[in-house]
C-alpha cells in the first residue's frame, strides 16, 4: 500500500537534489545544470543551507558525508567536531546525575554561549570535496549563497517558528539579534532576512578556502572573540582540526546492500544491527499500523540502544567490536530475546549517554555521471550556541553539549576528543547498482527513522514519497513515542503489552531521499521540514550531420 502524502516526488534523468529548503535545492540543481558534478552541487547546497536554514547548519558545524563514485565504490568522511585543546572533564557543573536533566549544567554553559562551541569540521570537509572531486572552483560554488545572503530570502513558517522558540537566547547576542530579530521580534512568513556580514564571510571563504577559518583572518577573529567572551577555541585548535576518511559500515538486508557511516557516528552500526535483527521476523506480513509490527521494532530499538550505550564511542579512545555488533549470528541471538507478547527491558550501561540534537539537516545529490553524495550536517541545537560572531554573520555550533558533562565516563570531555553522533547518511544498492540514497535529521532518532523508511520501501513496497513520509515510532528503552497518525486500537494493544506510549507530533525531522530507476532518478522530501526535491532533465543539443532533417511524418 502507499500513503496519501502531503508532498509529491519528482523524476529526472540528468540529476536530482533533495534538501530541506527549496532555495538550497535550486542552488544545487543550478550547479548541475551549469556542468558541475554531484560534489560541486552538494557543497553548493550546503553553503546555501547555511544561509536559508541557518538554525541547522553552517561552516562552523560538524557532519558526515557518504558518497559513491562509479568504478571507485563507496567512501565516507568524518567531518565531525571536537573538544578544544583547553577543554577538560569538569569544565561544566552538572545539576543532576539522572535523566532527563543528566546533560543540564549550571547556567546552561554547554548549551548557549561561547563556551558551548566545539572545534568545527564542516568547512574542511566541504572544501575538500570540491578540491578533490569537484569540477568547479570554490568561488563559483559559493557565489549563489553570497548573493542570497546579501540580497535576502523569504522566511518560511518553519524558520519563523524556530526563531520564536529561541528569541530569549538569540536576543543575548548582538549579531544574532540583528540578523534574526529585526525590530526586536521574530520575522513572520514572507518577510525577508538579509545577512550582509555573512556574505562578506563567504567571500573570504571563496577567496582563501578553509584556510580563512582554520589558519587565517577569520580564525584569528574567532580566537579574539573567544578570549573576550569566555570561550576556549584557539587558532591552534582550528589549525589542528582534521577530517578523516573512515571505513564504511556495510550490511545486507534481504539482498539489499546497506552502506553507511561508522564511528564516531553510531548511525551505520546501529542501522545495520537493527536490520539484521528484524530480518529474523516476517515484517513484510504486517501493516505499518499493526501493533505486532510496532512491538517488534520497538523491542529491536531498545536492544540496539543498549548495545550502543555500552560499546560505541570515539574510535580513537574506545575499542569498538564493530564486526560482532553487525554480525548475523549476534543478531539472531538478540532476536531470540524478544518476547512477542511482552515489552521488556534490555541490559545496558550509562557509560555512553549522549545528547544528540534534533536540529540538523540532510541532503542528497545524484548526477548523470553516476556520482551520489549523501550528507548529514549540523551546528547541533537550533542556532547552535545562539552566537553569531560579531562582524561575521556566522553561527557558532554548540557541539560541546554532545559530551557527557560528568567526569570518568566514555563520552566525557577530553581535549581534541570527538563526541558520539547518530548521523546516518546511507546509500543502498541492489545487484551492484545504486538503489536509494537517504538520511534525516533527528539526533538519536535518526537511525531508527532511516530504518523505518527502509522497511517501508523493501518490506511494505511503499513508493519513495510514502516511505519518507510514513508515520514513525521511537524508543531508547523508556517511553515509546508514536507519531499522531497511529490509531488508538494499536496504542491500546501496545499499552497492554507493557509499553509506556506517548503520541507526539513528529519523530525526528525532515527526511529526504533519491531512488534510482533504470535511466531516471526520483527525489522525495517529507513534510516534517521545508524539504524540496529539484531535478534536471533534457540535456544539450545532439550533434547533427550535414543534411540531417527532421521527419515529421
Amino acid at each position: 500500500m502507499d500513503l496519501i502524502t502531503r508532498k509529491q516526488s519528482l523524476s529526472a534523468s540528468q540529476g536530482v537534489v533533495t534538501s530541506n529548503h527549496p532555495v538550497a535545492s535550486s542552488v544545487g540543481i543550478s550547479i548541475l545544470a551549469s556542468g558541475g558534478n554531484a560534489f560541486d552541487s552538494a557543497v553548493g547546497t550546503a553553503f546555501a543551507l547555511s544561509v536559508v536554514e541557518p538554525m541547522m547548519v553552517g561552516p562552523f558545524g560538524a557532519g558526515f558525508t557518504n558518497f559513491f563514485r562509479p568504478n571507485k565504490g563507496f567512501s565516507t568522511i568524518d567531518g565531525y567536531g571536537s573538544a578544544p585543546g583547553e577543554a577538560y572533564e569538569t569544565m561544566y557543573k552538572p545539576i543532576s546525575n539522572d535523566l532527563p536533566q543528566y546533560f543540564d549544567v549550571e547556567d546552561q554553559l554547554n548549551q548557549n554561549g561561547y563556551l558551548s562551541a566545539g572545534t568545527p569540521g564542516n568547512l574542511l570537509a566541504w572544501t575538500h570535496l570540491i578540491e578533490k572531486y569537484g569540477n568547479f572552483p570554490l568561488e563559483e560554488i559559493i557565489q549563489p549563497s553570497i548573493n542570497i545572503a546579501r540580497n535576502g530570502f523569504r522566511v518560511t513558517d518553519y524558520l519563523s517558528d524556530i526563531i520564536k522558540d529561541n528569541i530569549a537566547e538569540l536576543s543575548n547576542y548582538k549579531e544574532s539579534a540583528n540578523i534574526y530579530l529585526p525590530n526586536g521580534r521574530a520575522p513572520e512568513k514572507g518577510e525577508i532576512i538579509k545577512n550582509s556580514n555573512y556574505a562578506l564571510t563567504l567571500e573570504g571563504i571563496a577567496k582563501y578556502g578553509a584556510a580563512y577559518l582554520h589558519e587565517g583572518d577569520l580564525g584569528k577573529h574567532i580566537e579574539d572573540e573567544m578570549k573576550k567572551n569566555g570561550g576556549l577555541i584557539t587558532l591552534d585548535d582550528l589549525k589542528r582540526q582534521k577530517i578523516f576518511y573512515r571505513e564504511p559500515i556495510v550490511g545486507n538486508y534481504k539482498g539489499y546492500k546497506i552502506n553507511s557511516v561508522g564511528p564516531v557516528s553510531s548511525g551505520g552500526i546501529c542501522l545495520i544491527q537493527m536490520l539484521n535483527i528484524l530480518e529474523n521476523f516476517n515484517i513484510e506480513k504486517y501493516n505499518i499500523f499493526d501493533s505486532e509490527r510496532i512491538h517488534i521494532i520497538s523491542e529491536v530499538f531498545k536492544i540496539v540502544f543498549a548495545d550502543r550505550y555500552k560499546y560505541i564511542g570515539d574510535p580513537e579512545y574506545v575499542k569498538i567490536p564493530t564486526n560482532g555488533l553487525i554480525s548475523k549470528k549476534y543478531a539472531l541471538e538478540r532476536a531470540n530475546e524478544i518476547n512477542l507478547n511482552k515489552a521488556q527491558s534490555y541490559k545496558y550501561t550509562n557509560n555512553f549517554l549522549d545528547n544528540d540534537s534534533n536540529n540538523t539537516t540532510h541532503f542528497n545529490v545524484a548526477d548523470n555521471e553516476g556520482n551520489i553524495v549523501s550528507m548529514t550536517q549540523t551546528i547541533n541545537n537550533a542556532f547552535g550556541s545562539k552566537v553569531a560572531v560579531e562582524g561575521t554573520g556566522m553561527m557558532l555550533n554548540n557541539c560541546m553539549l554532545l559530551f557527557d558533562p560528568h567526569h570518568g565516563n566514555a563520552n566525557s570531555i577530553q581535549p581534541y576528543k570527538r563526541s558520539l553522533s547518530s548521523m546516518t547518511p546511507t546509500i543502498i544498492s541492489k545487484d551492484n547498482k545504486p538503489f536509494v540514497a537517504l538520511g534525516t535529521p533527528g539526533g538519536r532518532k535518526i537511525f531508527g527513522s532511516v530504518c523505518q523508511a527502509i522497511l517501508a520501501i523493501i518490506d511494505n513496497k511503499f513508493n519513495l514519497q510514502s516511505a519518507v513520509e510514513s508515520p514513525r515510532i521511537w524508543t531508547d528503552g523508556d517511553i515509546l513515542e508514536l507519531e499522531y497518525e497511529f490509531p488508538n486500537e494499536s496504542i491500546n494493544k501496545l499499552n497492554s503489552l507493557g509499553h509506556k506510549t506517548s503520541s507526539i507530533q513528529k519523530v525526528a525531522g525532515g527526511m529526504n531521499a533519491i531512488m534510482f530507476k533504470n535511466s531516471t532518478m526520483e527525489g522525495s522530501a517529507c513534510h516534517r521540514a521545508d524539504g524540496s526535491p529539484a531535478g534536471l532533465s533534457g540535456g544539450y543539443a545532439l550533434p547533427s550531420e550535414p543534411g540531417d532533417a527532421f521527419n515529421w511524418e
